[in-house]
């Protein structure tokens, strides 16, 4: 089954088509046709496209919406069959707990978690209706939620302790994001060491430009860095994680901004790019630190890892305990440097990090911590379109998930 994978943006487009059925997915012989991203979507947009050789091509077109978006992309793909579309949808709020064929009925139930989701949300309602429009009302979609994952969070994780009406009238409670990544890798990791869903007792670490931390326990989602929305948890690229909700007001007030323009604040102008002044790039950052002595440089990565290592300690200890941290992610996989940082000073835990092994693995799957660490440490790049089409096929076909 030929499955198009869609994760739509305001403006821009991610795709891959993957070949796959209930037996590829056994033995992890799932095929991908092509993959790419359309940029600037409302004008000449950008077509980025790499086919299953690995040859990439960049070509210009006019796309006025998304629908012209999907239509180009099935025209450039040179894969006419497509017998089915998965969509990443980020809230579900408490109604999808699981990925599911899209109806009607779940049609208006994504458009009722828009409050909790406006700039997402919409958008990806758009891409359903595109990909409808494309393709037929005969070709089956199936939508799977950012937040589903996070769904098994018990109560005392997911409350917040404000008024309790306050959770009852307006669905506000922690969520979490990154769902798909965190299934992902903890299924990965499972299949990596031979465990059964209920053996697999790890907190993952998905670090790029967003980045959030989960408590895995017997394969379920126990508690999460994200919150309600993205914002909330580790520093990433431009958000600033956790804060004192006071300082909301002092800097609307000191600054004379609104609520909304402080709220963008934290969105796009902080996190490594608000401490350091220079990127949100992690990359940059560490060519920066090797080659200046850069306080605000420095500082920036420092509090990165901090915090990461932080709540490292603390899902230890509401687990009471984990067998491995897995690190995924862009900056997770690619970067041995922050990993090294993240856990120098847990060795308390019996994590003792292999050197050799962790720079060794960049971009790579494998273990990075030494022969007899108590607690293990592996990296698993993620591949959240996979698990997207995995789960399109599975729900097309009514097969259901193994354990």
């Amino acid at each position: 089954m030929n499955v198009l994978v869609l994760n739509a943006g305001s403006s821009s487009l991610k795709f891959q088509i993957i070949s796959t059925d209930p037996d590829r997915i056994a033995k992890d012989a799932d095929e991908r046709l092509t993959r790419g991203e359309v940029e600037r979507i409302g004008g000449e947009a950008i077509v980025t496209t790499k086919n299953q050789a690995g040859e990439r091509r960049k070509n210009t077109a006019q796309l006025p919406d998304i629908t012209a978006a999907i239509r180009h992309v099935k025209a450039v793909s040179g894969q006419e069959d497509i017998h089915a579309v998965g969509h990443r949808i980020v809230h579900g709020g408490e109604r999808f707990t699981d990925s599911v064929l899209i109806t009607p009925e779940v049609l208006e139930g994504i458009e009722g978690c828009i409050d909790l989701a406006p700039l997402h949300n919409p958008t990806n309602l758009k891409g359903i209706a595109a990909a409808t429009e494309v393709f037929g009302r005969e070709t089956p979609q199936v939508a799977v939620f950012d937040t589903g994952f996070h769904s098994t969070l018990p109560e005392h994780a997911y409350l917040y302790a404000i008024p309790y009406h306050l959770y009852r009238r307006h669905g506000i409670r922690r969520y979490g994001f990154h769902g798909t990544s965190h299934r992902y890798v903890a299924h990965r990791y499972r299949r990596l060491r031979g465990l059964t869903l209920e053996q697999t007792n790890i907190i993952t670490l998905h670090l790029g430009n967003g980045c959030s931390a989960a408590a895995i326990r017997s394969g379920r989602s126990v508690d999460t860095s994200m919150g309600m929305t993205p914002l909330e948890g580790l520093v990433m690229g431009s958000r600033s994680g956790d804060l004192d909700p006071t300082i909301v007001d002092v800097i609307a007030t000191k600054e004379g901004l609104s609520i909304a323009q402080v709220e963008t604040m934290l969105n796009t102008q902080s996190g490594l790019l608000g401490i350091s002044g220079l990127t949100n790039d992690m990359r940059v950052l560490l060519e920066e630190s090797s080659m200046h002595e850069d306080h605000r440089v420095l500082a920036a990565i420092d509090v990165f890892c901090y915090r990461a290592r932080k709540y490292i300690g603390a899902y230890l200890a509401a687990m009471g305990g984990a067998d491995a941290v897995v690190f995924t992610g862009g900056i997770g996989e690619n970067s041995p440097a922050i990993r090294e940082q993240i856990c120098t000073g847990l060795e308390w835990t019996g994590l003792r990090l292999d050197r050799e092994l962790n720079h060794a693995l960049a971009g790579k799957e494998g273990a990075i911590t030494a022969e007899g660490s108590r607690l293990m440490s592996y990296v698993i790049p993620t591949d959240e379109e996979l698990l997207i089409a995995r789960d399109t096929v599975r729900i097309v076909l009514g097969v259901p998930h193994p354990s």
